[in-house]
């Protein structure tokens, strides 16, 4: 008779989940630490936190939630260095899929917030706007500064060579405008690197805006944008000693926009180089120009060197009376008047 086997079923518990210990930088690191790491001091962290909270606050009784801090911490320090999400999970104690899911959520948060914190001179601000321009390279009624600059992104997995720019890398191509204390005033972030700046101009709601509603200034751009009554652009070759000193006042004021798209990157690394796709790329940029402007309102340098600039000049240069041209002129003609009239 054939034995009997008996089997011995084992009753199985699930593991249990082990929790990595969480950084808690708030309270590791002084107000110095901070900033080099986070770009934002204590304070700065809370208001910020503060602004997401009604979009990020968890629902959850989940004893291990991120709270709205963790969150934000999470994603400020993906913005100021940049690395791999492996590497920022690490740094913080949670893991790269925690990290890639938060920097989605808080980016999208932030980025929502972009009228709050990106508007266009007002009437009331135009002849403080117009001075500091003045006082910066000497060119009358400026009201602002335009230029594109390229966020580089990992190849897309749909519509690739859409984004390969002029220099035969990937990227978003952004357009800003920024006054002359680097507060970004106005930005288009949607367009693949292979556009021309002038395009991403004219399909803009800026560019209607301005050519239905005149502005009471000018706008600086370089020669890839068109010459407009409220663009002005420098003169391809300066004829005249008079056409050399609007370009020279021209490249000393528009000179802003170039400082300001460095201290941008600067300030967030991970605008060197993004490895996510165009649609979060975008959300991360939008995120990061909002940051950028928070942290200018608020005064915190951007690094050591920010802070000292050099000392300002002892008495003001006055800014002539501009004498405003006619709707019908052109963006030659009214060139051509700031010519004869100022230089």
């Amino acid at each position: 008779m054939a034995g009997i086997v008996h089997r011995y079923h084992r009753r199985r518990h699930p593991a249990r989940q082990v929790y990595a210990e969480r950084a808690k930088p708030l309270e590791q690191y002084t107000s110095d630490e901070l900033y080099a790491r986070f770009r934002f001091g204590r304070d700065d962290i809370t208001y910020i936190s503060d602004l997401i909270r009604p979009t990020l606050q968890h629902k959850t009784r989940r004893s291990h939630a991120l709270s709205v801090e963790e969150q934000c911490l999470i994603a400020l320090r993906f913005y100021a260095c940049g690395t791999f999400y492996q590497v920022i999970g690490d740094y913080m104690g949670v893991d790269k899929s925690t990290v890639s899911n938060v920097v989605k959520v808080v980016s999208m948060a932030l980025g929502s917030l972009i009228n709050q914190f990106v508007s266009f001179p007002k009437d009331d601000q135009i002849a403080q706007t117009k001075h500091k321009f003045f006082h910066m390279g000497n060119m009358p009624n400026t009201i602002g500064v335009i230029d594109c600059t390229h966020v580089h992104i990992q190849a897309p997995r749909e519509r690739e060579w859409e984004y390969v720019n002029r220099k035969g890398r990937h990227s978003i191509n952004v357009q800003l405008v920024g006054n002359a204390d680097l507060l970004i005033t106005n930005c288009v972030v949607k367009w693949p690197g292979s556009v021309h700046d002038a395009r991403i101009l004219r399909q803009s709601a800026l560019y209607r805006e301005l050519q239905t509603n005149r502005p009471n200034g000018i706008i600086l751009g370089d020669s890839a944008y068109p010459l407009l009554p409220w663009l002005m652009t420098p003169f391809p070759v300066a004829n005249t000693p008079e056409q050399a000193r609007f370009n020279i006042a021209h490249c000393k004021t528009r000179c802003a926009i170039e400082r300001l798209n460095g201290v941008l990157k600067r300030r967030f690394a991970c605008l060197n180089y993004l490895r996510v796709e165009p649609k979060v790329a975008c959300n991360i940029i939008l995120a990061c120009i909002v940051l950028h402007n928070i942290a200018t309102r608020r005064h915190i340098p951007c690094d050591a060197s920010d802070a000292h600039d050099g000392p300002e000049p002892d008495v003001d240069p006055e800014q002539p009376r501009m004498v405003l041209p006619s709707e019908g002129h052109t963006g030659h003609a009214i060139r051509e008047g700031m010519v004869r009239n100022y230089f």
